[in-house]
């Protein structure tokens, strides 16, 4: 496996223990990265590493330092972190089970691949004993990790053929929703309002389908990037239009409406034959009788109004 391992060590379940290698699932090569550069020169800049009164150190003398007060510091060598006795170093322990979709999504952090391990001939059939129990049970293993100085809580659960792993934040990492949303109003919404979204939503729903969204940020810049390179005026990135300033809501979500059924029907297949035309007729007639039924109630109604004056 050409990806280097994040982790490697050993899931346990009671006394079954498990040799198993972790990769993360996501990858930041795609992303743009900028370096800083001395425009007169054309040069990157670096940065030196000084102590005030002093100047430059060398790597040698730098060591970790925790602040316990305004400018005083606890150190610690790289050894003495390293020799701190945590089983969470080396394995992780499935200590509690939990339904799938117990979890809050606020808590979930990274996600990473597991399989079994390589070097270790028996290491497989335990895995997939692990995975298919997991998949029957409906459970999600909860257990914790150290890994380059940093714990986690994780949950192990089975995804396609093998299992997935994912970093959990801390109970105290969390902020607390009240605070941010203490000041969302709690009146009660126009029921009209709330029914036109759910009917925009169910027009837009669909299967999630990653592909369909295309990074056009990032796109962009790699034109700007590569026209600035080839001197050239960078082409332009297709995108969706902007969109037109409704103010009025109840406006803004029957425009939307219309405007979700006319894509969706845009996206299916049209009907062709006597099939397609027997469709159209039909939707043609029901106008008609909808706007005759509409011309003969209004014209009712100012008969009525004539009699009463």
């Amino acid at each position: 496996m050409a990806t280097r391992a994040y982790w490697s060590g050993r899931i346990r379940l009671a006394l079954v223990s498990i040799p198993v290698e972790v990769f993360p699932a996501t990858k930041s090569t795609s992303r743009i990265s900028f370096n800083q550069i001395h425009e007169p020169t054309g040069k990157r800049i670096r940065y030196e590493k000084v102590v005030p009164g002093v100047g430059p150190v060398d790597a040698a003398d730098i060591v970790k330092g925790y602040e316990v007060e305004k400018n005083k510091y606890v150190l610690l060598t790289d050894e003495e972190i390293d020799d701190v006795k945590l089983e969470a170093k080396k394995s992780i322990d499935l200590s509690q089970f939990v339904d799938e979709g117990a979890i809050d999504d606020v808590y979930f952090d990274r996600p990473f691949y597991v399989v079994p391990s390589e070097e270790d001939e028996d290491a497989a059939e335990a895995y997939l004993v692990l995975r298919d129990a997991l998949k029957k049970t409906k459970k999600i293993g909860l257990g914790q990790l150290v890994v380059r100085g940093q714990g986690s809580i994780v949950a192990i659960k089975p995804y396609g053929k093998g299992l997935l792993m994912e970093t959990l934040r801390y109970a105290d990492e969390i902020r607390k929703p009240e605070e941010f949303f203490d000041s969302v109003p709690s009146k009660k919404v126009d029921a009209d309002l709330v029914s036109l979204a759910e009917e925009l939503i169910e027009k837009k729903a669909g299967e999630f389908q990653p592909e369909k969204f295309k990074d056009t940020y990032t796109a962009a810049l790699r034109e700007l990037i590569k026209a600035k390179e080839e001197k050239r005026p960078p082409r332009e990135i297709e995108e969706a239009p902007p969109v037109s300033n409704v103010i009025n809501l109840m406006d803004a979500l029957k425009r939307s409406v219309g405007r979700a059924g006319a894509d969706k029907e845009a996206d299916e297949p049209r009907s062709s034959g006597s099939a397609g035309k027997a469709k159209s007729t039909g939707k043609t007639s029901a106008r008609k009788t909808k706007s005759a039924k509409t011309k003969g109630a209004k014209t009712a109604k100012k008969a009525s109004r004539r009699k009463a004056a």
